[in-house]
């Protein structure tokens, strides 16, 4: 499905990374202190970025908003590295975007932050988001034992995963080398 869809039309519509950051009303310390965080795990991890910065032929989009706490996380380390490998990158606010945050869906639901990588001609040739696998896995595996979201005790239960969630992000910046990794397989694909 990813290689029939064409952004074209929200390139040049998103935010600069750096006003996104500026105008923040939620989150901006914990954001900007992941962000000050981020370190390359292997000198070969950004000699990679590095070099396919000679690709003027892949922008990358990502959908989010500064209130949800994956975003706090991710976006940082997105930012870090298409910055290092001089990837054109917007922010698309999911509110104001919310039909092509429809077209990225999450097990149904819109979780962001997703990075959705376009060519030159706005084809989509990758997505990243919104938590690296490992971490995503949690939520799936909740969602499978927990499908009816209407449920009495649905609201406590997803409360609980959240902070199983956060435990894995909040033990250090590994989760950090894992996204620079997935990014890297994804790029290897295009």
């Amino acid at each position: 499905m990813i290689g029939q869809l064409n952004v074209k039309h929200k390139m040049g519509m998103g935010i600069p990374p750096q006003s996104f950051t500026e105008d923040m009303t939620q989150n901006q310390a914990e954001f900007m202190n992941w962000y000050n965080l981020f370190t390359w795990e292997g000198k070969e991890e950004g000699a990679y970025f590095d070099a396919i910065g000679n690709r003027k032929d892949v922008s990358c989009l990502i959908i989010c908003t500064d209130w949800c706490p994956d975003v706090i996380w991710n976006v940082p380390v997105l930012f870090r590295v298409m910055d290092h490998g001089r990837i054109r990158t917007e922010v698309l606010p999911m509110e104001q975007h919310l039909d092509t945050m429809d077209l990225f869906l999450t097990d149904g639901g819109r979780a962001q932050p997703i990075a959705v990588f376009a060519d030159s001609n706005g084809d989509v040739i990758g997505k990243w988001g919104a938590r690296p696998r490992y971490i995503q896995t949690v939520m799936d595996e909740f969602r499978r034992r927990h499908p009816d979201r209407s449920a009495p005790d649905y609201q406590e239960n997803v409360s609980h995963v959240r902070k199983e969630i956060a435990k894995l992000y909040n033990a250090g910046t590994h989760y950090q080398a894992v996204i620079v990794q997935e990014l890297r397989e994804l790029f290897n694909q295009f």
